[in-house]
């Protein structure tokens, strides 16, 4: 599979990661991992889960890059694989940062 991946967040908690020099989705405390996307499905996660929402960035992930575990996870409730990564993203893994 390609090695990019991608995950929404807000311009503020990607501010946040680089005072912290660390990425950490409220998602990896609450579910244990942070949600990712492939290209294909970034379209759909903004039609499920930000609509309305502004100030958001979408981070390109590099996960030859990854200090933390990835994997892709079957989700159930749209009948795809997702990756997701388990642990704090390193900042140098993050190889570019796009305004949505």
């Amino acid at each position: 599979m390609n090695n990019i991946i991608y995950h929404i967040t807000t311009k503020k908690e990607w501010q946040t990661a680089l005072a912290n020099g660390i990425y950490q989705a409220t998602s990896l405390h609450t579910e244990g991992f942070i949600h990712c996307s492939t290209a294909q499905q970034v379209a759909g996660v903004l039609q499920r889960y930000f609509v309305g929402k502004t100030d958001l960035v979408k981070l390109t992930i590099d996960t030859l890059k990854l200090h933390s575990q990835f994997q892709y996870d079957f989700s159930s409730s749209v009948n795809e694989a997702f990756p997701h990564v388990y642990g704090a993203i390193n900042l140098d893994a993050v190889i570019h940062v796009g305004l949505l």
